[in-house]
């Protein structure tokens, strides 16, 4: 798996489109596509050129990213704690995730009253859970409904 690190490459997965989400947090997706056969010359080569987006990811690779902006986050320990807890979990589910480029953000805030500490036990867990939760939709295959 490897990690967005650049702002055009967010940019480029979080136009993507928007995969699944919970009451916190929002998965974004760019579906790359696998690179061209390379044994011909570039003046010979047959298609349409690679967009733009796909010239940001060199490797056909899943890549992942996480946005926790202040915003929502106020303090970095829990900032940082939240983008740590989202590179673990998602370390669970790199080998289910198609190569595609995703983005982790973070969409609202957790209640201050209820997770007092900026990184306590209890908000880790609440954090790691609700990232489960959205990972599990993100890698769930899509339900075919059938009329009767």
């Amino acid at each position: 798996m490897q990690r967005l690190k650049t702002r055009p490459q967010f940019q480029a997965a979080l136009a993507g489109g928007t995969v699944s989400r919970t009451a916190h947090f929002v998965l974004h997706r760019l579906t790359l596509t696998p690179p061209a056969d390379i044994s011909l010359p570039s003046a010979k080569q047959v298609g349409p050129a690679p967009s733009p987006e796909q010239a940001l990811f060199g490797i056909f690779d899943v890549w992942l990213g996480a946005m926790v902006p202040k915003r929502w986050a106020r303090r970095a320990v829990t900032r940082n704690a939240i983008k740590r807890q989202i590179y673990n979990v998602s370390e669970h589910f790199g080998d289910r995730l198609p190569a595609a480029a995703h983005v982790v953000r973070l969409r609202t805030t957790f209640d201050r009253e209820q997770f007092i500490s900026a990184s306590s036990e209890p908000l880790k867990l609440a954090v790691r859970l609700e990232l489960m939760q959205l990972f599990e939709r993100a890698v769930r295959p899509p339900t075919m409904e059938v009329s009767a």
